[in-house]
């Protein structure tokens, strides 16, 4: 087990003590009250109940890209033995639209994540205090994307502590046969979206790109189907976002408290599920608009 260790600014560096979960219920607890872990997800609900499927997920949610997720935790090492019970759950999320889709309106959230109700992919999560590298071997034989993720907590006083491993990232991703990797690109874009409105979105992010660099900005760019995110290691800072087949804009994870504190000025905010939303006007709304933003927002994430 890893040592954790802690060096706050001015003192003596302090060994924390490591702090497992009492009980699967209370890791549950802990990861739904705390859904930002997830990266992204937005989670529907606990234990879901109904339908015909064997057993119960602990978790169902949605992901930015709308896939419907299928999280199952344990607070025991996991092995290549979950594999059976997890698939059971991603086949009834597949076969059950309708059920999830209840549960998606039931919460009253807004559909700017584009779910295709009629033909979503499925992503299965695993979350464990540990997971025995052999289950790893048997994501490739697998067709659904499965992602399995580390959790680990210490406590110093009040504080408490996490590493959040994700282990997929370090891992080949698989290419099944049936479902090739998606490039996406302009071509991709255009199939569901305005094609001049597509020209603009990727200029815009060109436009982000390059005051990135001039401000030696180091984050990573990456695509995604509805949203070119920049990250610093596996957070998202923030994203440029379609809103519509036309329109795309700013969005960034922070308190509504927080975002208030800086000066965007002539774009009004919408706040909805823990992240400001800014409408871009493209020839008119500038990169540079927001660099206050991401400065603040890279500070939550590093220190100064």
């Amino acid at each position: 087990m890893a040592n954790l260790f802690w060096t706050p600014k001015g003192k003596k560096t302090i060994e924390l003590i490591t702090k497992p979960f009492g009980s699967e219920q209370e890791f549950e607890e802990f990861v739904f009250n705390n859904e930002d872990i997830l990266q992204g997800i937005t989670i529907l609900n606990r234990q879901i109940r109904g339908g015909r499927k064997p057993g119960i997920p602990d978790m169902v949610g949605i992901d930015e890209d709308g896939n419907v997720c299928v999280i199952e935790m344990k607070n025991v090492t996991v092995d290549e033995k979950i594999l059976p019970q997890v698939l059971a759950y991603a086949i009834w999320a597949k076969s059950n639209p309708d059920a999830i889709k209840n549960l998606w309106h039931e919460l009253d959230l807004d559909d700017d994540l584009n779910v295709n109700w009629d033909n979503y992919e499925v992503r299965i999560i695993v979350i464990a205090p540990e997971i025995n590298p052999v289950a790893l071997n048997y994501i490739s034989s697998i067709q659904y994307d499965v992602d399995f993720v580390e959790i680990k907590r210490w406590i110093h006083k009040k504080d408490i502590f996490l590493s959040v491993d994700y282990l997929e990232q370090i891992h080949e991703k698989k290419t099944g046969p049936t479902k090739g990797l998606e490039i996406y690109d302009k071509a991709f874009y255009e199939k569901s979206r305005n094609k001049k409105s597509v020209v603009e979105f990727l200029g815009y992010v060109r436009e982000m790109e390059q005051l990135l660099k001039k401000k030696n900005i180091k984050l990573e760019k990456r695509f995604n189907k509805h949203y070119c995110g920049f990250k610093y290691g596996f957070n998202t800072i923030f994203s440029i976002a379609w809103l519509g087949s036309k329109s795309f804009g700013f969005r960034l994870r922070m308190p509504e408290s927080e975002l208030k504190k800086v000066k965007v000025p002539g774009i009004e905010m919408v706040y909805a599920r823990g992240e400001g939303r800014f409408k871009i006007t493209p020839g008119k709304t500038k990169a540079s608009t927001f660099l206050p933003l991401i400065k603040k927002a890279i500070g939550e994430k590093t220190e100064e």
